[in-house]
């Protein structure tokens, strides 16, 4: 009788071989490489896709944050000049410096793009944009001077003072921490030390406070809110159950914009919520509550917006949980409420992990709702990023504030795995 398992295989010494004499270790390597390379192919347009759209965008955001090579690009001359001038001197740079100026501004005149450094020098010091405007303005009519120093000066005396040039000299490195230092409401001193500004002038720093405590209110807003209601869909009936999540993400049916539109009508003065209470006599008509334009408003439609982020990882987790469980505890002598505490809850902290992160990241970022119903009161730090980026066209501010929010984001969400364990959240 011929043994079978010899057509597929062959011993030499201590390799075995297939048919085809490849040994049988190569063999199974080769099958392996190909479904990995199966599996590359198929995850490879979502990795591009996390790239272009996620990936390269962030880092674009952490080179504005600290991108200063406009400096460089617009007076080379003049950054050459000053390498060796020191920012603590008590005079002025030399005539080479000077001449290097007029034939940087010059050249930036003609080609119109000096004032754009200007803007970038006035976030440091105000006055220096009407310096530049006024310089490459008036430049463009003088000739190559013997004394540049005279004539720099003789179109504006701030070329004479020594914190114009102290500050051109600060700045004059590829990379900066202005804008960093901008965001958490600190800046540098002429003599490049740095300092907190004045506690009334201070405005990021108690917008990424408002921006914290308000995310963190509307989580818990939504756990409270979320969390019997996902109980109510994991218990019942299945048609119930069905017809219930329906209803929670009925809202996703409607556009944002309109959601939040709603609740402006809502929460107003004259809105429907005051006129339903005075109308009973709870409130006095001179007495409306203000609702709106507030941090109430703006926890109010977040919370309402948000909610279905937290109730369908809650009803995901509950439906897991056998409700043997509860009837055990209760025919052991448990209490409804002790079984609930004891050996319900503790079962569903992971969905209320994963409700919890997904609500407070979204809530951190968040953008419409606060700015349409938040008003002066009730806007986050992300209503500032956009306004730097959309409207003063300060980018490097922008990508600044960006780039903290982003880094305080992965400081909660470490924390979070610390304290919870991120391999403990589940969706199901």
């Amino acid at each position: 009788m011929v043994d079978t398992a010899a057509q597929d295989q062959a011993v030499t010494g201590d390799v075995i071989t297939t048919a085809d004499g490849v040994p049988l270790k190569v063999s199974l390597k080769r099958a392996l490489w190909q479904r990995k390379k199966t599996a590359l192919l198929l995850v490879a347009p979502l990795f591009f896709f996390i790239l272009i759209t996620f990936m390269i965008p962030i880092f674009d955001m952490l080179v504005r944050s600290v991108d200063n090579s406009i400096v460089e690009t617009e007076i080379p001359g003049v950054v050459k000049a000053l390498a060796d001038w020191d920012l603590d001197s008590e005079e002025l740079p030399g005539e080479a410096a000077f001449q290097a100026l007029f034939k940087d501004f010059k050249s930036g005149a003609e080609q119109k793009t000096i004032s754009r450094l200007g803007r970038r020098l006035n976030y440091e010091l105000s006055g220096m944009s009407s310096l530049f405007r006024k310089t490459a303005r008036k430049i463009k009519r003088l000739d190559t001077p013997e004394s540049a120093q005279a004539a720099m000066i003789k179109l504006d005396k701030k070329w004479g003072q020594l914190k114009t040039w102290r500050l051109i000299k600060r700045e004059s490195g590829a990379f900066t921490s202005s804008y960093i230092l901008a965001a958490v409401d600190a800046k540098k001193n002429t003599d490049g030390s740095v300092s907190m500004k004045p506690e009334e002038a201070q405005i990021y720093l108690t917008l990424f406070w408002r921006t914290i405590k308000l995310s963190i209110m509307i989580t818990v807003l939504t756990i409270i809110l979320g969390y019997p209601i996902a109980f109510l869909m994991a218990t019942v009936k299945t048609k119930t159950s069905n017809l219930l999540i329906i209803l929670v993400l009925l809202p996703f049916w409607t556009s944002l914009l309109v959601r939040t539109s709603a609740w402006i009508a809502l929460l107003q003065k004259e809105g429907v919520i005051n006129d339903i209470l005075v109308g009973i006599g709870i409130l006095d008509d001179n007495n409306r509550l203000a609702m709106i334009h507030n941090e109430y408003g703006t926890i109010i439609a977040m919370t309402h917006i948000l909610l279905p982020f937290m109730v369908l990882p809650l009803f995901s987790v509950m439906k897991t949980i056998p409700p043997s469980y509860m009837r055990t505890a209760r025919s052991m002598g448990a209490t409804s409420f002790t079984a609930f505490r004891r050996v319900y809850l503790p079962n569903t902290i992971a969905g209320i992990g994963a409700g919890g992160i997904l609500v407070f990241i979204i809530a951190i970022g968040y953008y419409i709702t606060p700015a349409l119903v938040g008003g002066t009161k009730g806007t986050l730090i992300s209503n500032f990023i956009a306004h730097h980026i959309s409207t003063s066209l300060n980018w490097g501010l922008g990508a600044a504030l960006g780039t903290i929010l982003l880094l305080l984001v992965l400081a909660l969400y470490i924390l979070y795995d610390k304290v919870v364990g991120i391999n403990n959240m589940k969706l199901g």
